[in-house]
């Protein structure tokens, strides 16, 4: 359509059917241009995108309210803990672009965003206002461009604007030295902790975290269901216990207990105990077996093997402070208890077990996993090849 407007100046002018309307009506497009060229190579390019799907319809969709569509598809059929995860893991992206709307988001506003997470990113935990991990920011970065390729199946956007967007390599190499800082403990350091804490309450439930046990498996064992005794004895690895952080609830309610099994076939596993693991709980039992009695009513017959004087059982959180108390008290280097596990775990890789027991006790079910994130060289460990490369080259 020709348009002589009241200037003289002349437009031109169409009007077209564009896609339905995700309610199924009638949608059309207006476009106004200066010459007839402009306005036919726009009308063909919106019949070609009406016709293979791909026009975008003008949305006020923001990524906040985008994100609440995302986590209600991810959220299928997940257990309770992965859903708190996925809320928490696209908590920065809600506080720094949630109002954006989203068919204005550009490539370089998830540059700006991934700087903002290495630099500020921080909002719980530690110091707030400091830098997320490496790995944090990956992990939530991963989660956008989940959404955003929601975004782009369902006709929202023409593109994942965070496709291509990468942690900086200068960032990825300071992660890399950071990880290398914290490192697990060699022999003597295990053997140093274990000595100082032989007297204490918990020293059985240390063992079972130092043959491998994660907090999660430790805190979730009971001993009529998973712990045998008998014999050389035997402790089954068949329920954990998290924390779930739901920040729908009102404060100081919204950390909730959670028990499950493991995720993996391989996680449900049967370790048969060193005798020194055996013996500290059958010390511990016993222990808490008087704990009851002099407690009475007031004990908390929960049936947990890790539990207060009372009966109450421990969360993870509260057996990694206690954790982090002994190994104070015992002059040795703090590490979490992640790290104390994977001393284990390296100890035996680097002392002739098999790499597949060793995946096996871990629960891995990815034996490359196991060998690449668990096992780790120590100098003592080397000392082995040093050892071996002498009876080499002696004349």
């Amino acid at each position: 359509m020709k348009l002589t407007l009241k200037s003289g100046s002349i437009r031109y002018r169409f009007v077209v059917d564009g896609p339905r309307k995700p309610d199924g009506s009638r949608f059309q497009i207006r476009r106004t241009f200066r010459t007839k060229k402009e306005a036919l190579d726009e009308l063909a390019r919106i019949r070609h995108q009406t016709a293979t799907g791909s026009y975008v319809l003008p949305s006020k969709l923001t990524v906040d309210e985008l994100l609440d569509i995302w986590l209600k598809s991810a959220n299928r059929g997940v257990e309770q803990a992965t859903a708190s995860n996925y809320d928490s893991v696209i908590r920065p992206v809600r506080l720094f672009l949630g109002d954006k709307r989203l068919q204005q988001l550009t490539e370089e506003d998830i540059e700006a965003f991934v700087d903002w997470m290495l630099t500020r990113g921080r909002q719980r935990e530690g110091n707030p206002g400091t830098g997320l991990s490496v790995r944090s920011v990956r992990l939530t970065l991963g989660r956008l461009r989940s959404a955003l390729t929601l975004a782009v199946r369902r006709g929202w956007v023409g593109r994942n604007v965070a496709e291509y967007v990468r942690v900086p390599r200068d960032a990825v190499r300071r992660g890399t030295q950071a990880q290398a800082v914290r490192r697990p403990w060699d022999e003597s350091e295990a053997k140093s902790f274990i000595e100082a804490i032989k007297h204490d309450r918990l020293f059985g439930v240390m063992l079972l975290t130092l043959i491998a046990e994660r907090p999660a498996e430790a805190c979730g064992a009971h001993w009529d269901e998973n712990v045998d005794l008998t014999g050389s004895g035997t402790i089954v690895v068949g329920n954990t216990q998290t924390i779930v952080y739901d920040r729908r609830k009102p404060r100081g309610m919204r950390s909730t207990v959670v028990e499950k099994e493991p995720k993996t076939h391989n996680g449900r596993r049967v370790l048969p105990l060193p005798s020194p693991v055996r013996t500290a709980l059958v010390q511990f039992r016993t222990l808490q077996a008087k704990e009851r009695l002099a407690a009475g009513d007031a004990y908390e017959a929960s049936g947990y093997v890790v539990v207060d004087e009372l009966g109450r059982p421990f969360k993870t959180d509260q057996l990694r402070r206690r954790a982090h108390r002994l190994m104070e008290q015992a002059g040795v280097r703090r590490v979490r208890l992640y790290d104390a596990r994977h001393a284990c775990l390296s100890w035996m890789a680097n002392n002739g077990v098999p790499d597949t027991v060793v995946s096996a006790w871990a629960g891995h079910s990815d034996l490359s996993f196991t060998k690449r994130v668990y096992v780790h060289p120590d100098p003592q460990s080397l000392r082995v090849g040093s050892d071996k490369l002498g009876q080499l080259l002696v004349s």
